[in-house]
């Protein structure tokens, strides 16, 4: 099972930005889907945006023009960036990678390969 490790969450202002990271096996990041997913305490699981190996994208509706995953990208680090942050916004943040290669979009139960988690705090 690959090993996922992100980094870049933080508190932060509404309106104001941040970008998370996630180191993901070289294999896994060029073969895969890769997820990024949510979750507030007592809440489901929620997908934020996805990307497949070749490039396509997904995104919630939430997150639609303010939230977007790099294509362009030649190293393994999978990143989101986040622009115009709301209180909303704020949960922990995890990514993940899938052991299929299409319809990455489906749902967090394609996927089996989690971090451990990095927390965002947006204030108003």
């Amino acid at each position: 099972q690959a090993q996922l490790q992100e980094s870049g969450g933080g508190s932060v202002q509404a309106g104001g930005s941040l970008r998370l990271s996630c180191v993901v096996p070289r294999y896994t990041y060029s073969t895969f889907c890769l997820g990024w997913f949510r979750q507030v305490p007592g809440n489901e699981r929620e997908g934020v945006a996805t990307i497949a190996p070749y490039g396509t994208t997904t995104y919630a509706n939430s997150v639609k023009g303010r939230f977007t995953i790099p294509k362009e990208n030649t190293d393994n680090i999978l990143y989101l960036q986040m622009n115009s942050l709301q209180p909303e916004d704020t949960a922990m943040y995890y990514c993940a990678a899938a052991r299929q290669s299409v319809n990455c979009g489906e749902g967090w139960s394609i996927y089996n390969a989690w971090g451990q988690g990095t927390q965002v705090t947006v204030s108003s």
